[in-house]
């Protein structure tokens, strides 16, 4: 595989995208920011089916924002994996490729003669990363969990692991040279987030319960309402609840029994919460959060989309780019993040039409003939 010459820190790292929606379409975007060149994979007559997820551009209405959004920066060809023709030419997409996302049902690829074992006697070096609801083992490998946070999440997790393998592959130890199977499910990265919590089950019987915008640790820790609006506030440490008190005119609730400590603050959360809000509620948010910031509280505005596109700290940090779109012309949308010192992510263009890559990857480089390619389009096989 080729593509336009990137500049990020993955540039020259080769991924074949299968998976589609979220989980594993998250991951690639991910990667494509950074500079990989993602080659996604999607059926001749119907694309991922984010391509039909609201929002939609208000005077391009076939066309939706989800998908402009995480289709950025990959290539789009076509191809039917069910057919043998379409199978074949999957293994040719991927045998120079590091790195294979789907995100089928487990069991499907195998169904298909696309499972690890016949990919990897094409390109032993694949890394093939397989994303499912309960992952490819167990009672409920079939299903989905029901909530879409975990897409989002084990995103995050099939990018760190799949630079694990690489790392593993090409340098850890010498470079074992070899590729292996990754086996993401959506709901172990979110169990993985459960902090203490495990633990304290194993050790205590406790099990957690619902604390809202509280912290089960630290008070006070909430989201309170000022005149025009709502902040987050967080005063975790003694003596930052001591200077907090004094902010808000009651420097009293430092000494008083059930506020002294932390431990009792904890406990009395709701009533420090009354407090803290009657004194928000009657200023602004502007005072609010210079009233806090000098106390030394981690405190900052609650934000809708228009105040992030109004807010100074990200015009300065430019996490809003603009990129001319063949469809709908300028369009703004997230920046890559982390940020990177020399070899920084970038927005090239966002989610391409379907198959628009299909001459440039088929003719150009797999290298069909014009008639081969035609026979293979009419034929619905791409």
């Amino acid at each position: 595989m080729t593509a336009t010459e990137r500049t990020g820190p993955l540039d020259g790292l080769r991924v074949v995208d299968c998976s589609g929606m979220i989980g594993g379409g998250f991951a690639t975007t991910q990667l494509a920011d950074f500079g990989a060149d993602v080659v996604m994979v999607e059926h001749p007559e119907q694309g991922d089916p984010l391509r039909e997820w609201p929002p939609f551009d208000d005077e391009v209405s076939e066309t939706s924002l989800w998908w402009k959004s995480i289709g950025r920066n990959k290539r789009c060809v076509t191809l039917d994996l069910s057919s043998e023709e379409g199978a074949a030419l999957l293994t040719e997409l991927i045998a120079e490729a590091d790195l294979f996302f789907e995100n089928f049902r487990p069991g499907t690829m195998e169904g298909w003669g696309l499972g690890p074992d016949a990919l990897r006697e094409v390109n032993e070096e694949l890394i093939y990363v397989r994303v499912s609801g309960y992952g490819q083992t167990g009672p409920r490998s079939r299903l989905l969990p029901p909530i879409s946070l975990a897409d989002l999440t084990a995103a995050q997790f099939a990018v760190q692991a799949s630079l694990f393998a690489i790392f593993e592959r090409d340098v850890g130890r010498g470079g074992s040279g070899e590729g292996q199977v990754i086996d993401v499910s959506l709901y172990e990265p979110l169990f993985r987030l459960f902090l203490g919590d495990v633990e304290a089950y194993d050790r205590n019987g406790r099990v957690p319960t619902r604390t809202g915008n509280r912290h089960p640790n630290a008070a006070p820790r909430n989201v309170y309402a000022t005149a025009n609006g709502y902040i987050t506030l967080s005063a975790s440490s003694q003596r930052i609840f001591e200077n907090v008190a004094t902010a808000i005119d009651r420097p009293d609730l430092a000494a008083a029994e059930r506020f002294a400590t932390n431990d009792r603050r904890v406990e009395n959360a709701k009533a420090l919460d009354a407090i803290v809000e009657a004194w928000t509620s009657e200023r602004d948010t502007e005072t609010v959060i210079r009233e806090m910031e000098a106390s030394d509280a981690i405190v900052g505005p609650v934000y809708d989309m228009s105040d992030i596109f109004a807010d100074e700290q990200y015009q300065a940090r430019e996490d809003v780019v603009a990129i001319e779109d063949p469809e709908l012309g300028e369009l703004r949308t997230a920046a890559p993040v982390p940020k990177f010192s020399r070899t920084p992510g970038e927005v090239e263009h966002v989610g391409p039409r379907h198959g628009q890559h299909n001459e440039e990857v088929y003719l150009e480089e797999i290298g069909l003939d014009r008639s081969e390619y035609e026979r293979l389009r009419s034929e619905g096989i791409i």
